[in-house]
């Protein structure tokens, strides 16, 4: 069950980042461009029906844990209890009305709608924070961990889905001035990269009593560490691709694929995540 909720976390954090990510830099990388509307908005479809599929098989996997037995997962009656007596239930009955109605705009003609695609994003990548550590403490101390919790959700979901819309973007560069839309990302890229680090210390911080959890190679500490390491990997390739731009356009297959790579080393540290969500953050004292 455990694995299951492990991938369950992963795919639906994913997809919900990788959304409000392409939406926020659509109009910062592209402007008035139109021809690469069309493909994101089939991707953005799938991508929140994934969403939906993957939150409510999210919520029949933790009823059935809760119950202690699988066949409560697609018990009404436990269902409703989950849903009305838990704070994972009442977060994530918004959660899932949000994601069916974002589901709704896209496939209608509200879809050309981009603030209320956006909105609807925002609030469904907000109303991730307070599931897992987020619903750890009580009072305004939670509070401030949940709003610490969405900045971050916002800086990560901006990067991995800006770096999609990149990776969209590179497949026909003969469309795009390129090296504009490198420089306009990497712009917002040094603001994404302190907001994450920032409310990334800040969670550690919290969560253990101390500013990196021990011991170092076990539990909860090695798949942070291994988060950390991927992360710092994808500043090092975004670093690489920065110092050149100038000459991009000679360079498209290397600049592709390391873009590529960028990309995936963020859904690898996005599967750590989902990982991190189901141990225990050993708090110190």
């Amino acid at each position: 069950m455990t694995s299951a909720m492990v991938l369950c976390r992963f795919l639906h954090f994913t997809v919900v980042l990788m959304l409000f990510g392409a939406w926020v830099f659509r109009p910062l990388l592209l402007g008035r461009e139109t021809l690469l509307d069309p493909v994101l908005a089939r991707v953005s479809r799938w991508l929140a029906a994934v969403a939906l599929i993957s939150g409510v098989s999210w919520l029949l996997l933790v009823t059935a844990s809760m119950a202690g037995n699988w066949a409560a997962a697609l018990d009404p009656s436990t269902l409703r209890l989950v849903l009305g007596n838990t704070f994972f239930g009442q977060v994530w009955t918004w959660h899932l009305l949000l994601n069916g109605l974002l589901l709704i705009v896209l496939l209608t003609r509200l879809r050309a709608h981009q603030p209320l695609r956006l909105i609807l994003a925002g609030l469904l990548l907000a109303t991730l924070a307070p599931v897992g550590h987020g619903a750890m403490l009580d009072g305004l101390s939670g509070q401030l961990l949940i709003l610490n919790q969405i900045v971050h959700l916002i800086c990560v979901g901006a990067w991995l889905g800006g770096l999609m819309l990149l990776v969209l973007i590179l497949q026909r560069p003969a469309e795009h001035a390129v090296r504009s839309v490198l420089q306009r990302f990497s712009g917002v890229g040094y603001a994404l990269v302190a907001g994450l680090v920032i409310t990334g210390l800040i969670n550690v911080r919290v969560l253990t009593g101390q500013f990196w959890p021990t011991p170092l190679l076990s539990g909860f500490a090695l798949i942070l560490l291994i988060k950390v390491l991927l992360v710092i990997a994808m500043l090092g390739l975004a670093l690489f691709n920065r110092l050149r731009i100038k000459d991009c356009e000679e360079r498209m297959a290397a600049l592709k694929t390391s873009v590529l790579l960028e990309w995936l080393l963020g859904i690898g540290a996005v599967a750590a995540v989902s990982l991190l969500g189901t141990l225990p953050p050993m708090i110190s004292g």
